[in-house]
């Protein structure tokens, strides 16, 4: 293995590579298309990683949350619509969705009010926007438990191909 950095606020690809203990040249072994010097690059931030090289990373340092950085914090258009995964605990994650869906069923009749004439008056406004934020808590409690599952299933926790059949039985 080769030398191990001692620059501090590591970016998230770097910190991985150094945590499955792999050099930049045997990191570029791992990733086939990636030179050293590129990964060099996209690690001290002087180049900014192309999608196809996240997937890549993320698939063969078997992080699925390197996607989700990327598009959260790196590509032009996910900086501004994707927001941030962070891993949970699968407890964790039931419970946020349970309080979202529970919040949600108290604004049911709310939103059914406010959308049922197909406007949204000035007086329904604010109302209108905390059941969005709301409908936006659940979105990315939904999005935690993805990366969870794809976490475990790159972990071989999930046995993966016992998973695709199970999810094409039920389209």
């Amino acid at each position: 293995m080769g030398r191990i950095s001692k620059k501090e606020n590591k970016n998230i690809y770097q910190t991985r590579r150094e945590e499955l203990g792999l050099s930049r040249d045997k990191a570029s072994e791992l990733l086939e298309t990636i030179t050293p010097e590129r990964i060099e690059k996209i690690e001290n931030e002087k180049s900014t990683a192309h999608p196809d090289e996240v997937m890549l990373m993320s698939e063969k340092y078997k992080l699925p949350q390197l996607c989700n950085y990327y598009c959260a914090n790196e590509c032009p258009i996910g900086k501004h619509y994707v927001p941030e995964i962070q891993n949970k605990a699968l407890s964790q994650i039931v419970l946020e969705m349970l309080a979202s869906l529970n919040s949600m069923n108290k604004k049911q009749e709310r939103l059914i009010e406010i959308t049922a004439d197909g406007n949204i008056d000035k007086n329904e406004i604010r109302d209108f926007i905390k059941i969005q934020e709301e409908l936006e808590r659940i979105s990315i409690t939904v999005e935690t438990l993805q990366l969870w599952t794809e976490q475990m299933l790159a972990d071989n926790i999930i046995n993966k191909e016992i998973y695709e059949e199970i999810k094409s039985e039920n389209p």
